[in-house]
């Protein structure tokens, strides 16, 4: 059959679009590709299900402790202390005839440096600040009364007692109580103490507050503190054994 020459034939460059189809409107530009929906693989939904079970049973757990149900569990990686000390040696004992008759308590600062000459302090320096707490002790020695420092009148019911004067122990610290505010040190100060341990240096702070607070004892009343106290406790005793008039001499040191 021929054509009609009114007709045109259908161009090649452009398919026929099939009757009832929509066209597609063509992609903007600049927009995403649509990519297909996809679903966790199966490596990845057993490590979410290993992980809420384990987070169950954690809590499980932690749940049954805080109501004693499960016995409790020791940290396997806690801190632990072994006592390997020997036992003690009684190396002396003696007997004491002295009466302690008051004591007194003192703290000192001790700031020791020490450095080198023409070395700057920030390589070799070494300083500590440290506070030292410690007790001294006012005593009457007994032991030492001869065979005339007690005079005796039964009949008149009088005594009198000649003393030595009271003495002071030397400071015992309390470690309890004392410690180390600050130590400074130098830059090979600091080496050096990496590779050494030098202990009397520490001891010789002790050794200092030690000797301060003897000496500030010297001068803070407490031999008259002591005096007292052991001539009223005398007084108080023959007064009780029966003693009207009790006289209590100390010597001259």
């Amino acid at each position: 059959m021929a054509n009609s020459p009114d007709v045109e034939e259908p161009t090649t460059e452009y398919p026929a679009v099939p009757g009832g189809a929509e066209p597609v409107p063509p992609a903007e530009p600049g927009a995403p590709a649509e990519s297909p929906e996809r679903r966790p693989s199966f490596f990845a939904r057993l490590l979410i299900f290993v992980g809420v079970v384990f987070a169950l049973i954690v809590a499980s757990c932690f749940g049954l402790r805080a109501l004693n149900v499960l016995p409790s569990f020791d940290n396997p990686f806690s801190d632990r202390t072994v006592d390997r000390s020997q036992p003690v040696l009684l190396q002396s004992m003696r007997d004491l005839h002295r009466y302690v008759a008051a004591d007194g308590t003192f703290q000192v600062i001790v700031d020791l440096q020490q450095n080198r000459e023409n070395i700057p302090d920030f390589l070799v320096n070494r300083r500590i600040l440290f506070v030292g707490s410690g007790t001294v002790e006012a005593y009457v020695d007994f032991g030492a009364l001869t065979g005339d420092a007690l005079k005796v009148d039964n009949e008149k019911k009088t005594i009198e007692l000649t003393l030595p004067p009271p003495q002071q122990s030397t400071a015992a610290l309390d470690m309890a109580k004392s410690y180390v505010v600050e130590e400074d040190r130098g830059l090979l100060t600091s080496i050096g103490d990496a590779f050494r341990s030098d202990t009397d240096k520490q001891q010789r702070v002790y050794q200092m507050a030690q000797e301060k607070i003897t000496e500030a004892a010297r001068g803070s009343g407490l031999d008259q503190r002591a005096q007292q106290n052991t001539q009223l406790m005398l007084e108080s005793l023959f007064t009780r054994l029966g003693y009207t008039s009790v006289k209590v001499t100390f010597t001259t040191p």
